[in-house]
């Protein structure tokens, strides 16, 4: 479902923009009054379910997506068939950057969680930028938020034994969240986020069960023992 805000209510609050919760952290947290009054463009809210696409690969890239909540996951598809999942999406990220640049997107953009998004039109957020260097700034430490997530998919998630790799997913998981526990993913989810076999991935996770590491409070959703996972996840 699509809720159509104009930047008009946004600006005044009847979209509950400017008293978002996430509002300090996102990409328009910089914005003062004088700067939505120029904007005309709306904001287009959806809420997706689980499986959906947000975008795929190749699409003319005409909007960038905040993400309220929920969890998206970013797919490329090797020569093969198969599928590597390259970062994951959540609350407060930002997706669709490259269309900034004239850029198709990149990969396809997956509901693992059901997601709440916030479509910002790149040529209102192109236009702001030039004349907002608060914006600007925040665009590049956007860059350089993803350049740094990629790099550490590729470094910690792609390296090491299964056991390591899981340890390292579930503790990324919970990564600045003061939070010991977590929603898990399909286990054919989880080893195309890791290189791993479905097979090994459920192996691997029935073992870190059994050593009580993962503690399964409802279906997929999991207490962690932290401790002893970064033990692992450091071997």
């Amino acid at each position: 479902m699509v809720k159509n805000v104009t930047f008009t209510d946004a600006r005044d609050g009847v979209a509950d923009c400017l008293k978002c919760s996430l509002r300090e952290s996102v990409l328009f947290a910089n914005l003062e009054e004088k700067d939505f009054e120029k904007l005309h463009d709306p904001i287009d809210q959806y809420t997706l379910p689980v499986g959906s696409t947000l975008y795929r690969a190749g699409d003319k890239g005409e909007r960038m997506y905040t993400v309220r909540s929920g969890v998206l996951k970013l797919v490329q598809y090797l020569p093969d068939g198969s599928q590597r999942i390259v970062r994951l999406i959540r609350s407060t990220d930002i997706t669709g950057l490259e269309c900034i640049v004239g850029e198709t997107y990149q990969h396809d953009a997956v509901v693992l969680h059901e997601t709440e998004v916030c479509a910002l039109p790149v040529r209102v957020v192109e236009s702001l930028s030039k004349e907002n260097p608060a914006l600007h700034r925040e665009l590049l430490n956007r860059w350089q938020r993803a350049l740094k997530e990629a790099d550490a998919w590729l470094t910690e998630l792609s390296t090491g034994s299964a056991k390591q790799r899981v340890a390292r997913l579930l503790l990324r998981l919970v990564k600045d969240t003061q939070m010991s526990e977590c929603n898990l993913f399909a286990r054919e989810d989880m080893g195309a986020m890791l290189g791993i076999t479905t097979e090994t991935a459920s192996r691997t996770i029935a073992e870190f069960k059994r050593q009580s590491l993962l503690v399964e409070t409802n279906t997929n959703h999991f207490l962690l023992d932290i401790p002893n996972l970064h033990r692992i996840a450091e071997d």
